[in-house]
């Protein structure tokens, strides 16, 4: 099984994928839009291309667990996805995902521009990352 890693900002999306066997995540790019309609074309052919299975979505909660403004983004952006893609659509909490993301490519002492251009796609193999952990987990407790 193939899985789609989604990092969904104001006007970049990060895209991460998976391995054929579901258990290693890569950044992929990052989409820029100015409406995220945009973003459906280049998911499309992504997904035709890697054969993707299902889709999984950074859904950013505040750090007390709430939901504000950028979690209804995704919530939105979800139901986007559902009415073109018929793939399950899965959020994920992905709370300091970013942050975790620079601190990966500090690490690779990248210039500041350079960070800029790879941390949705960082952020994004990170959401993904926690997804197939979580699935993994999952599959050892049967």
């Amino acid at each position: 099984m193939r899985f789609l890693g989604l990092d969904l900002g104001t006007k970049t999306l990060g895209i991460a994928v998976s391995d054929a066997l579901g258990l290693i995540s890569t950044p992929l790019k990052v989409i820029r839009f100015n409406d995220s309609k945009e973003t459906i074309k280049p998911l499309e052919e992504i997904i035709a291309y890697y054969q993707i299975n299902s889709i999984i979505l950074g859904l950013p909660k505040n750090m007390d667990g709430s939901c504000g403004f950028a979690s209804e983004r995704s919530l939105k952006y979800k139901e986007l996805l559902e009415e073109n893609f018929s793939l399950p659509v899965i959020l994920v909490d992905e709370r300091l995902s970013t942050m975790e993301a620079e601190n990966i490519l500090l690490k690779e002492d990248l210039s500041r521009k350079k960070r800029k251009n790879k941390i949705d796609g960082v952020a994004a193999s990170i959401i993904l990352d926690t997804y197939l952990r979580m699935r993994g987990n999952a599959d050892e407790r049967k």
